[in-house]
Order: C-alpha cells, then sequence, then structure tokens
C-alpha cells in the first residue's frame, strides 16, 4: 500500500511541474536523424547502465528531475527506483502540457480515446466462466482513489497498471484516458 501511495504522489508530482513548467519548455529542432519510436518496454524493469535505456533516454532527449526521466518528446516518464532501474513508466496517450502524445502501442489492447467504461469492458470476466454468452462483469479496479482531487486512478494490480482518468469521480464512465502507468 505504501508504495502505491508513492507511486500517487510521484504521479501528482510530475502533473503539477508539467502543468507548471510545461510553458516554459523549448521546443527541440530536429536533427535529421530519425528518433526511434518510444516503446515502454525497451525500457521497463532495465537498469540506467543499461545500453538500450541509455540509448532512449539519449535519442529522446530526456532529462532527470528528482528520480525521474521526463521524455517530453516521446510521451513519457520514467520513475527510477532502487539499484537505479525503471520501475514506473507513465504513458500520456494524449498531448499534455510539456509532453507530446505517446505513439506506440499502449498495454493490454487500451487506446488512447479509451474511457473508463470501454477500459471496464476491455478488463472485464464472463459472469459465468463456462457460459460465455452469460454477459461479462466489468472489470473494475482493484484500488482507486483522487490524490490530486483532479484525476480518478484506477488501479490495476493484476494487469500492472494505473490508469489516470481526466475526471475526479468514478461515476464518470464518460472519463478519458489522462496517463497509463506500467510497472514491473
Amino acid at each position: 500500500m505504501n508504495k502505491r501511495f508513492q507511486i500517487l504522489i510521484a504521479f501528482a508530482a510530475i502533473a503539477l511541474f508539467a502543468i507548471t513548467f510545461g510553458a516554459l519548455a523549448v521546443q527541440a529542432q530536429p536533427s535529421g536523424r530519425a528518433v526511434p519510436e518510444a516503446s515502454y518496454e525497451a525500457v521497463l524493469g532495465k537498469s540506467l547502465a543499461d545500453a538500450d535505456v541509455a540509448d532512449f533516454i539519449a535519442s529522446n532527449r530526456c532529462s532527470g528531475t528528482g528520480p525521474y526521466q521526463l521524455c517530453n518528446n516521446a510521451g513519457m516518464a520514467l520513475l527510477i527506483g532502487e539499484g537505479q532501474t525503471v520501475e514506473t513508466v507513465y504513458l500520456y496517450p494524449n498531448m499534455i502540457a510539456g509532453f507530446s502524445a505517446f505513439k506506440g502501442e499502449l498495454p493490454l489492447g487500451l487506446s488512447a480515446n479509451d474511457t473508463m467504461s470501454t477500459v471496464e469492458d476491455k478488463f472485464g470476466l464472463p459472469k459465468v466462466q463456462q457460459a460465455h454468452q452469460a454477459g461479462w462483469e466489468p472489470g473494475l479496479p482493484d484500488e482507486s482513489g483522487t490524490p490530486d482531487h483532479t484525476h480518478l486512478w484506477a488501479m490495476y494490480e493484476r494487469y500492472g497498471v494505473t490508469i489516470v482518468y481526466n475526471s475526479p469521480s468514478a461515476a464518470d464512465k464518460g472519463a478519458t484516458i489522462y496517463a497509463i502507468l506500467v510497472s514491473r
């Protein structure tokens, strides 16, 4: 529980940082070489010393802020944990202050325009295991909360993801995805 709370606080800090300093970000001019498509799977769980991680950070012009690497152009932020490994990857599927939209494939079949209702449908289970025609139970989160009073955090421990919505209300089934946190 304590680790989840720390992740929630950390996300709130990143969101506040992005909102506060997003307008000050200077857009880098293209260097002429193609930047590889961002893949959260290439860095998640790996050490900062790993060649793939180091190349990802350099090619996406990530900048360090405390325990984070902010990869604004890739639409990602990396939470660096103990042992200097990437513990959590924050994916921003839509453009937000200071971050471009993540262009890679989102986890678990999610898409940038999914609502809370469609996420719950995708994460759902059959009502009766042997009778699929009996319908589906919505995939409700294992835990949820609104630590920043602006976004609802829906934690799906069984999938290793937390979905952050653009609404503080669990009753707002039309809320869209603000960010997806993928953890190891």
